[in-house]
């Protein structure tokens, strides 16, 4: 489970560092591959909690970290939305 969690947020931070260095009109697709990748990483950490391998203390700080990134991801890709207009 552990090792499933890391690969999924291994994977999140890999494609937001590389979607900072991609010009405007390709950052979308690798955004949406990270924040893909966020709900992994939530997914499988709620898997840990609900089969106790998680305390609830640490899900509930954690849920709330990645709530805000969730947000942080989805506010940067509604931007570039908003300034490039989609492919015809």
């Amino acid at each position: 489970m552990g090792g499933k969690i890391e690969d999924y947020f291994l994977g999140l931070l890999e494609n937001i560092f590389i979607s900072i260095y991609l010009p405007p009109e390709t950052k979308i697709p690798r955004l949406i591959i990270a924040i893909s990748k966020l709900d992994g990483v939530k997914f499988f950490l709620q898997i840990a909690w609900e089969n106790k391998c998680l305390p609830s203390e640490k899900y509930s700080l954690l849920s709330e970290k990645l709530e805000e990134i969730g947000k942080m991801l989805g506010g940067w890709k509604k931007g570039l939305e908003k300034k490039t207009p989609p492919h015809e």
